[in-house]
């Protein structure tokens, strides 16, 4: 561990040597590259020299203990008692300080949500999760802004894809990226019968030029009446726009606002976040069976929750956590969930350190 620490020591004093340099500072995007990879450092930096005072004052601490005046020796002894009760969790701290981050936890973030199995009941419980998202991020102090919506005929989603923008806001709402259960009687289930409908949630980091540079020569844009059915329109009063890159196959369909521009700004926006997320998929690829089998790849198709209505029951399959109280969850109370799976992950990680 402290061999790394000397190394992060080096780079981090480089990248503040770089970020004064006047020949880096004219250029605006090295100097935000460059204050990104920087940004991170610093507390890891912080607890590095909190660990080195620490240890310099135990030295002291300990030689005063030797004092022959006993004052003093009562003074070093009682010094050398609290910090080498300080030292194991400073040196604790660094070792989480130093686990592998995602570099995109302190992002906003996009989220689609799709209804699946189910049919009408599937729509509503998309519907359902997009509210207790949306209370969520309300708790948290965070902005909720909707991008798109195809709302189904009984008043639940099909799709729905908004942003949440708050610092810290991909850390969190990673862990709902998947599919989520349902099982509960419909409002119009007459035989009162339990129906199982899912609803698939895709959380992806908001991204930006410096990530991803967009080659608009392998963009299609089409303009067409927002809720028409599309294609290359000139009417003027067309506002929706489709953008579909090429080379992905990756489509992007924006219709929720008035103005052409914002519908295109917000379009853009997402496609961006599309790709960023395939290709972090494809890095990620070696790593998906050992995540797997610990809290789970995060991959749409991987089932990760079921609400059992009737039983008053949540049910997270990465780790096999059940609580109960659905109600004060679909109200947005998610930190015990979310808790639970990034503490399960942190330990997963730990491990791996250790081994």
């Amino acid at each position: 561990m402290f061999e790394r620490l000397a190394e992060l020591q080096a780079h981090f004093e480089e990248l503040t040597r770089l970020l004064s340099d006047p020949e880096v500072l004219a250029d605006h995007r090295r100097v935000e590259e460059l204050a990104r990879e920087r940004a991170p450092l610093e507390p890891i930096m912080a607890l590095w020299h909190e660990y080195q005072r620490a240890q310099v004052d135990l030295a002291e601490a300990r030689a005063l203990a030797q004092d022959a005046d006993p004052d003093m020796r009562d003074m070093g002894m009682d010094e050398q008692i609290r910090l080498e009760a300080e030292l194991p969790r400073i040196e604790h701290e660094l070792q989480l300080a130093l686990l592998p981050t995602d570099p995109a936890d302190d992002r906003d973030v996009i989220i689609e949500i799709r209804a699946g199995t189910g049919g009408d009941e599937g729509g509503l419980f998309a519907a359902d999760l997009f509210g207790m998202y949306q209370r969520y991020a309300e708790r948290r102090h965070w902005q909720t802004e909707v991008i798109d919506t195809h709302a189904n005929e009984a008043g639940g989603y099909r799709e729905i894809t908004f942003e949440i923008h708050g610092k810290g806001a991909y850390s969190r709402m990673k862990f709902e990226s998947g599919v989520h259960r349902v099982q509960r009687v419909p409002a119009t289930e007459a035989q009162g019968r339990i129906h199982t409908s899912t609803a698939t949630v895709a959380v992806m980091p908001e991204v930006d030029e410096v990530d991803i540079d967009l080659n608009w020569n392998d963009v299609r844009i089409d303009i067409f009446h927002s809720g028409g059915a599309g294609g290359q329109n000139v009417n003027k009063v067309a506002t929706a726009v489709r953008m579909t890159h090429i080379p992905t196959g990756i489509v992007v369909q924006c219709q929720d606002e008035r103005s052409q521009a914002k519908n295109r700004a917000k379009a853009e926006s997402v496609l961006r976040a599309r790709i960023y997320a395939m290709e972090r998929e494809k890095q990620d690829a070696e790593q998906a069976s050992t995540r797997k089998a610990q809290v789970g790849t995060g991959d749409r198709a991987e089932k990760i929750r079921t609400y059992n209505y009737p039983q008053d029951r949540i049910t997270d399959h990465r780790i096999n956590l059940t609580l109960h109280n659905i109600p004060r969850v679909m109200d947005g109370d998610i930190d015990p969930l979310i808790d639970a799976v990034a503490a399960e992950d942190q330990a997963r990680l730990l491990a791996a350190v250790g081994d």
